[in-house]
């Protein structure tokens, strides 16, 4: 009898085991789960395309011209499949270029496996395939069309599409990128800003304004206008004041100077570093280092009806040094109250909102800030430089959605190592690795010729 329940427990146990693997491979057929376990998530979708794909509000189509022959559908379908398990109303589907040559040709399709995004009657075509590619493409759809950046030019500012180390031209190519385009706007040319202009950028003149200038540029503002401010530390007089009187601001005298940036390994006193900012919209959630060059400190001069956050800062042991500061002999400056220095933590970055004069606005946004260096060519590289810039532009846009997108790129993809590290990593491998080897085979063919 015994033996019988053996056999019966036996037969149950296979019975059971057949139909877990059964059920297993029925759940693994219908069910998938995928493991990412590289830093930050690389392998599968990055924050800032989820973010992205939040902000589109209804299904979006995309429609890939690939020939069925090869792989390469294959390897779209697969791709695309990560932003649709991000969302759900996002659909895939293919035509065949070669069943109708002239509707391609009409489409101005020229690459195999070619996609053209639709979303709410707005289209965005792509011919590489990248998630970088991808996810802009849908911003400039998020976006709902591309939005009209006017560069005030004739005066010496920064130029927006020149590769000069003063120039921001590699910062607007990757915002146009991102549906926005750079235009120039030359009051010795026009007497007013161009209507269906959402943003105005006055970025670090090096000479007055004419009056002519800052009439339209006052004007703009008063009429609801959205504008970037960037200045720089000057006792110039660049005819701007009306301009800070209608934002109710003025510019402080002398350079911001910073005693914390040698413990930051900065020489320069006038590099302001930071990576603690007051709590505003542009900043909530960036913990990025960014570096601003050379700083001019700001202020609110009178009240008015703006709503006025300060969201770049210094810190505690800045001030404003009157004195020039010569990098090549040994810095000597010290805060001088009796010569009229201010004493930090000081504002140099000011964002300020109000309900918009025109009809046609919800709400007037203007950003001023004491520098304009960090954007520039040479530093945008540095730290979080160009993710802060990213979040000013969407956020005088309008695009709050996108403002918290999380930066790009990972910070593991550099490895960093001091020379000590790299001769210890050196020695290891190249003697102290084969050494023990050496010894564990000794050590084994020892105890084999013993035994």
């Amino acid at each position: 009898m015994k033996r019988l329940f053996r056999h019966v427990n036996g037969w149950l146990f296979a019975l059971a085991l057949l139909l877990g693997a059964g059920a297993i491979g029925y759940l693994t057929n219908r069910y998938d789960h995928v493991a990412d376990w590289t830093y930050g998530g690389r392998a599968s979708l990055s924050p800032e395309s989820r973010a992205v794909l939040d902000a589109l509000h209804g299904p979006v189509d995309i429609v890939s011209y690939a020939n069925p022959q090869g792989d390469l559908r294959h390897t779209i379908a697969g791709f695309v499949q990560r932003y649709q398990q991000a969302k759900r109303d996002l659909t895939l589907r293919f035509v065949d270029p070669q069943q109708d040559p002239a509707a391609m040709r009409e489409l101005g399709i020229t690459v195999d496996g070619a996609l053209i995004i639709h979303y709410q009657g707005r289209e965005q075509r792509l011919d590489e395939l990248s998630e970088r590619s991808l996810t802009n493409a849908l911003e400039r759809l998020a976006r709902g069309g591309e939005r009209i950046v006017a560069f005030v030019s004739g005066d010496g500012e920064r130029r927006p599409d020149d590769k000069g180390n003063a120039d921001l031209g590699t910062f607007m190519a990757q915002l146009e990128g991102r549906g926005m385009r750079a235009v120039p706007l030359n009051f010795a040319q026009v007497t007013a800003v161009p209507q269906h202009t959402d943003l105005v950028v006055l970025a670090s003149p090096e000479m007055a304004l004419p009056e002519g200038a800052v009439k339209a540029l006052t004007d703009y503002v008063a009429n609801g206008g959205n504008l970037l401010w960037l200045s720089e530390p000057s006792n110039d007089d660049l005819h701007l004041q009306p301009l800070a009187d209608a934002l109710g601001i003025r510019m402080l005298p002398g350079v911001l100077v910073d005693g914390q940036g040698a413990a930051l390994g900065l020489k320069d006193p006038r590099m302001i570093a930071l990576g603690d900012y007051p709590p505003h919209a542009i900043t909530r959630g960036f913990t990025l280092t960014t570096l601003f060059p050379q700083v001019s400190a700001l202020a609110l001069a009178a009240r008015t009806d703006w709503k006025v956050g300060a969201f770049l800062r210094s810190s505690a042991q800045s001030w404003t040094e009157f004195k020039p500061i010569d990098n090549a002999q040994s810095s000597t400056i010290q805060y001088d109250a009796n010569a009229g220095e201010l004493k930090g933590p000081l504002d140099f970055g000011f964002a300020m909102s109000r309900l918009s004069p025109s009809p046609d606005k919800a709400e007037q946004r203007v950003v001023v800030i004491g520098d304009g260096d960090f954007l520039s060519n040479t530093f945008l590289g540095n730290g979080g430089n160009r993710a802060l810039g990213e979040r000013i532009f969407d956020w005088l846009l309008g695009d709050d959605a996108l403002v918290n997108l999380p930066p790009r790129g990972a910070p593991d993809r550099v490895l960093q190592m001091s020379q000590a590290q790299l001769s210890a990593v050196t020695l290891g491998f190249l003697v102290v690795l084969p050494l023990l080897l050496l010894a564990i085979g000794g050590w084994i063919a020892w105890r084999r010729r013993r035994a």
